[in-house]
């Protein structure tokens, strides 16, 4: 027998992209009910982005999206959304994100995430989260050589390519975290998790690490092509002697379903609910049921343990 949704159901979809997040809520019968748009720039001057970004004045190849605008835009979103949109009815969850910008959070930032208070922002408790405020994104071509380097160690770019899928690009997370770990490496030994940016909005709505699936990874010079694992040759040669430190859980399989349970921090949208989250790509997926059940929760598969 066919389940059949009640008819006041809705479903929400989350685009963040370079320079805006962007929500879009359908009905049961998958019309548009509202659309909402926080346009970095205009929106959330105070940090004084252009286009969203930041670029390094010293070194033009360097661009930057500070972190926490991408956390004050979800809650400014939804803001926009409370007065139109019964959050209760919401049966889904779906999101997409840039593709190659990576988070940096903070040692203990595990805790703040398990813990929000549904009663106040996001933005300001996450605020000494991350280990880093600033995110590399798609945009920045300032690793040429550490992209030299990985590729050399290892044969050189057809043999990166045959591991990973491909030669090393200066976008891709595996150059951006050698980067940070020559140059800075009290912040690399400051992080306790590195994120994408579609698994780091995911980890927002779960409040826990939500995975990198496989599609994702392949995108990083990180993975094992074949395998479908992290490589461990390419791990080690992001952090020289310390592989087991930045070694984390493995990535899942695109359109895996994992048991989760969902505490919707942000005060608009305060519920318990089962959820269930398949990944795919650069996008992310939210089933959610109106009772709490028994679920598993399965560790996040994001780069760094």
């Amino acid at each position: 027998m066919a389940y059949r949704l009640p008819d006041d159901s809705f479903f929400l979809g989350f685009d963040s992209s370079t320079q805006s997040l962007k929500a879009t809520v359908l009905d049961a019968n998958l019309n548009i009910v509202d659309s909402e748009a926080v346009h970095f720039d205009s929106q959330l001057p105070h940090y004084k982005t252009q286009d969203g970004v930041y670029r390094d004045i010293s070194n033009n190849s360097r661009i930057v999206s500070p972190t926490l605008m991408w956390v004050e835009a979800l809650d400014l979103i939804l803001e926009k959304l409370k007065s139109k949109v019964k959050f209760g009815n919401v049966v889904a969850i779906s999101g997409s994100g840039q593709q190659h910008g990576s988070v940096y959070w903070k040692k203990g930032a595990s805790a703040t995430l398990a813990n929000l208070d549904h009663t106040k922002p996001l933005v300001t408790q996450l605020g000494s989260a991350f280990s880093t405020a600033e995110s590399p994104i798609w945009m920045d071509s300032s690793t040429t050589s550490q992209c030299r380097e990985i590729e050399n160690a290892v044969g050189g770019a057809l043999e990166l390519s045959k591991l990973t899928g491909s030669r090393a690009y200066e976008r891709f997370t595996g150059p951006q975290i050698r980067k940070l770990y020559e140059t800075r490496k009290d912040v690399y030994n400051d992080t306790e998790r590195i994120s994408l940016v579609s698994s780091f909005m995911a980890s927002l709505l779960i409040g826990v690490y939500a995975s990198i699936d496989e599609t994702d990874a392949a995108g990083m010079n990180l993975m094992d092509i074949k395998k479908r694992v992290w490589s461990k040759v390419v791990l080690e040669l992001i952090d020289h002697n310390e592989p087991n430190q930045s070694g984390g859980p493995n990535v899942t399989k695109a359109g895996n379903l994992e048991g989760l349970l969902l505490y919707q921090q942000h005060q608009q949208m305060s519920y318990y609910s089962s959820l269930r989250k398949a990944s795919k790509g650069s996008n992310w997926c939210f089933s959610c049921e109106e009772k709490l059940s028994s679920f598993e929760v399965r560790k996040g598969a994001d780069f760094k343990d």
